[in-house]
């Protein structure tokens, strides 16, 4: 049973929620503003609801707290129209955005997608983890090395602390025919979801990809936009 944190000042709508959540058999924790997320926050979570507009401590700030000391997959809960929000949400490390008012089956079919992705590339028997790895599951390129058990990228044994949805952007691209792929591609397999008009998150998340790479020592850039389709991994 997946655990997940949902955070809004709306005392109806949180209890309206986690009772549709628990009947998609999710264990679900509550919290109404972002103090009290950060405080019940652990590393049992795997997948926090992150509401933007709340007092005390608004869900942006919140989300800069959160990615200081995790890497938990978030989804952004913000008010329709907010283009902005979206777009500093991404920037901050969000994996997914969702606007209000929202669908329940859509809020679920996310939920569902992000979770997937988180486990995409663990054990079969799904034991997550830095003790079962072995040398075999260790990705290398160009002196990166990828763990796709834990989802980490080292460097010069420095964790590079990628999110959930900025590891498997780099682990596909290399997986990838010729290092090479479509916006398409990337929003279906590592977003799971289809990429719809005027819908950034990809670029975004590429973006905050790059900041978090090494320059690398002959001074190529990692990666290569292709314009009007998607990314190229430079050799």
């Amino acid at each position: 049973m997946s655990k997940l944190l949902l955070v809004d000042d709306d005392v109806e709508l949180t209890e309206l929620l986690s009772s549709l959540l628990t009947l998609e058999e999710f264990d679900v924790q509550t919290a109404n503003n972002g103090l009290e997320a950060l405080q019940k926050l652990d590393e049992s979570h795997e997948l926090v609801l992150l509401d933007v507009m709340m007092p005390k401590l608004n869900g942006l700030d919140t989300l800069k707290e959160i990615r200081k000391v995790s890497n938990v997959p978030v989804m952004m809960l913000t008010a329709r129209g907010e283009d902005i929000d979206r777009v500093l949400g991404l920037e901050l490390g969000a994996d997914d955005y969702l606007p209000k008012p929202f669908n329940d089956r859509e809020l679920i079919a996310r939920i569902k997608a992000i979770l997937r992705r988180s486990v995409l590339l663990k054990t079969e028997n799904g034991e997550s983890t830095k003790n079962s790895e072995n040398a075999n599951s260790v990705i290398s390129f160009h002196g990166i090395e990828l763990h796709p058990i834990s989802q980490r990228a080292i460097y010069q044994g420095k964790d590079l602390n990628l999110t959930s949805t900025e590891f498997l952007l780099f682990y596909q691209l290399i997986q990838s025919p010729n290092g090479s792929a479509t916006r398409d591609e990337l929003s279906e397999k590592v977003l799971g979801k289809p990429l719809t008009p005027f819908d950034r998150s990809i670029d975004m998340h590429m973006s905050n990809l790059r900041k978090k790479l090494p320059l690398r020592e002959n001074d190529l850039p990692w990666f290569r936009t292709l314009r009007g389709r998607g990314y190229l991994l430079v050799p």
